[in-house]
């Protein structure tokens, strides 16, 4: 059976030194809120471990997205913007099956990631405006063994 991988990007985030304090701006909280009331909507999440960057904008989104899920926020210190995609990887291979798994990150590891898994190429992944979610399936997170199913954006919610 096929397991599901959920990559979404944090919302609108302020300018700010140091990178892992900037937070999240008022359009960065509606579009976590946009996605989160979204993703509440549907039924196939149960059981979703929510997985986030210890960057502030990743873990306000987190918060907003596993409140609305109902789920706890784990931290993940592997997943921040320069980590590489093929730690993640190898990191999703060691984890237990049957689950969902969502990993909020940021650009560039979400496009890379995404392009790693799907194309076999971190340089192949798509581009994630913010708050946006990549929805992949897959029989093992090895690269290029992964389906991208959806890519979704708060702005093609309307």
């Amino acid at each position: 059976m096929a397991e599901r991988l959920l990559i979404l990007r944090h919302g609108e985030a302020g300018p700010g030194r140091p990178d892992a304090e900037r937070e999240l701006t008022g359009r960065g909280h509606e579009e976590a809120q946009r996605m989160a009331a979204w993703l509440v909507a549907r039924d196939e999440l149960a059981g979703l471990r929510l997985l986030a960057s210890p960057y502030r904008r990743a873990q306000q989104t987190a918060a907003i997205i596993g409140e609305a899920l109902g789920v706890p926020v784990e931290t993940l210190p592997i997943i921040t913007p320069d980590d590489a995609p093929s730690m993640v990887a190898d990191w999703l291979l060691a984890q237990p099956e049957g689950r969902p798994l969502m990993l909020l990150s940021h650009m560039p590891l979400v496009g890379a990631l995404t392009g790693l898994l799907v194309e076999g190429r971190v340089d192949r992944g798509p581009g994630f405006p913010t708050a946006a979610l990549a929805e992949l399936e897959a029989e093992v997170w090895a690269a290029g063994c992964a389906r991208l199913s959806r890519l979704t954006a708060p702005s093609g919610l309307d």
